[in-house]
């Protein structure tokens, strides 16, 4: 999961707060079941889509299950077919970018990426999750929430403080009137019976799911309320189900600074080419000094120590980029040109209308999906505690959830998430992923005893497959093909291993798959702590 502010979420915070079971969380005796109309699709019109044969349609659901005979909603869906004779037929794969809060119907062209052919034999079916992208309504709250010159992001004065209280109470206001009754129907759960909606629309008895960063949470729990429906599954970067979410954005704070430092060191790696320092401590002193020098005076006006901490951000995500920031940085600090750096900013954070659909809906399912603290106390203890052992991104990541405070809609329990009726599962993570970090895989293995982990050994890319690593995809097709996994072995690790997804070599053009990752990350935006 993923926070880059504007194109929120892969990963937040979460306070795991009391579980609940899956009989808990069925709707209530005697509620009549909801029983969409079957999928009507006709071509699609967006350029990306149509590129690729797709076809579109919509499905409506109630927006409170409990009451589905009360309001609806409307959910966009994208299908690519499969293109093998139908006796060879797979199935349908439902695919979730991640966020909360990405739009995923362009995921349904995900199919041709897979190796060996392997995605030709399913249909391939993106959706963009209530409230997201095309699906109505559209949650946006206040577009210009991520715009320039916000404060610094480390409360060092009380000023500083009450302005991010003051920010985050008036989002949270703007949401409470977009949203109305929406925002108490956004939780995990409501989705995964989206999930079971579109299942029944498409008129299938099982569904393959693949999903990436917050996606993975959404595979879990539905698994765990519908492990009947589940045929195979794909999770890459696996959220800890048992963390959400105040939780696991403490871990991402530790994950994340300890990612910076070896991009840093990378940076040093290349001196040469970057002129930054020469040692990775170097560099990160030149960062924190820039910091300081931005508050004072913003590069270009624009980009201050706010905004060039969410610039940095998306090197803790990936590989891909490094070379990009690195050279933004450089320009910035060697000759003053902040060109770079403020088209960086604005890549990831445009300043349009309805630009904070992801962030707003990133805030309405996490705030709800399990309590945080109750007092500003705890919040303000713990993340000064976290903070004073990684600096980088703490503050940013509590001021980013800070909105859950005054959230309009009350938190519930998260699901007790269990996988032991589920069949053979895939799951995917590098060791250093800081978005979710590997711990989370490991525990996900644990819940479902029939899984197997394939580890990206010492990466840091988060959600990364199917771009490249042969060893990692190459086991996706099999399992794909055939449902054939590697063997489970004993003891709390992977797997199997692989070799990570490559560091960067400067001055080298990037590879075309790393810039089609680059725009299906933006697509998605799984960055969201």
């Amino acid at each position: 999961m993923k926070r880059i502010w504007a194109a929120a979420t892969v990963v937040a915070l979460g306070a795991a707060g009391t579980a609940i079971t899956s009989a808990e969380a069925a709707p209530p005796r005697g509620t009549p079941h909801h029983v969409p109309a079957a999928m009507v699709w006709t071509p699609c019109t967006e350029v990306s889509l149509k590129a690729q044969g797709a076809e579109c349609g919509s499905i409506t659901v109630p927006m409170d299950y409990a009451n589905p005979g009360g309001t609806k909603i409307e959910l966009a869906v994208a299908r690519v077919k499969h293109t093998v004779p139908d006796d060879k037929y797979q199935g349908v794969v439902l695919v979730n970018p991640g966020g909360p809060g990405g739009a995923g119907r362009g995921l349904a062209t995900l199919g041709a990426k897979v190796p060996k052919d392997a995605g030709d034999a399913y249909d391939w079916i993106g959706f963009d999750p209530r409230g997201v992208g095309a699906s109505k309504p559209k949650l946006t709250c206040d577009s210009d929430y991520t715009g320039y010159n916000r404060p610094v992001y480390v409360p060092s004065t009380p000023a500083i403080e009450a302005a991010w209280h003051a920010r985050a109470r008036q989002y949270a206001a703007n949401c409470a009137k977009a949203g109305g009754p929406l925002l108490h129907h956004m939780r995990t759960e409501d989705s995964v019976r989206d999930l079971e909606s579109i299942r029944k629309a498409l008129g299938v008895e099982q569904i393959n799911f693949y999903g990436f960063s917050y996606g993975t949470y959404l595979g879990q729990v539905y698994a765990t309320l519908f492990p009947e429906r589940v045929r195979r599954m794909v999770l890459d970067g696996n959220v800890n189900p048992n963390h959400v979410w105040y939780q696991s954005n403490l871990d991402q704070d530790i994950a994340f600074d300890r990612n910076i430092k070896i991009y840093f060191a990378w940076i040093a790696k290349h001196d040469k080419v970057y002129h930054l320092g020469k040692t990775g401590p170097a560099v990160e002193k030149l960062y924190y000094r820039q910091l300081a020098a931005l508050t004072a005076e913003p590069a270009a006006g624009v980009i201050g120590p706010a905004e060039l901490t969410d610039i940095f951000l998306q090197p803790g995500y990936y590989v891909f980029g490094w070379e990009k920031v690195a050279r933004a940085f450089s320009n910035w600090v060697t000759k003053k040109e902040a060109g770079g750096l403020k088209t960086l900013y604005d890549e990831n954070n445009p300043q349009t209308p309805g630009s904070d659909n992801n962030y707003a809906v990133y805030l309405a399912v996490q705030c709800t999906d399990a309590p945080w603290p109750a007092t500003w106390a705890t919040w303000s203890q713990q993340n000064w505690k976290v903070y004073h052992q990684a600096p980088f991104e703490t503050w940013g990541n509590a001021w980013y959830n800070a909105p859950c405070r005054s959230w309009a809609a009350p938190a519930g329990r998260p699901v007790r998430v269990n996988g032991a009726k589920v069949p053979p599962v895939l799951l995917l993570s590098e060791t250093l992923d800081a978005a979710t970090p590997y711990s989370g895989s490991l525990e996900v293995r644990e819940l479902f005893p029939r899984s197997v982990l394939i580890e990206g050994v010492g990466g840091t890319t988060h959600a990364g497959s199917l771009f490249g690593n042969a060893c990692v995809d190459d086991t996706i097709a099999d399992y794909l093909a055939t449902g054939a996994l590697p063997a489970r072995v004993a003891g709390i690790h992977s797997d199997k291993q692989c070799k990570p997804l490559a560091q960067p070599v400067p001055a080298q053009p990037m590879l075309k798959r790393s810039a089609e990752l680059l725009d299906r990350l933006r697509l998605q935006r799984l960055i969201g702590r």
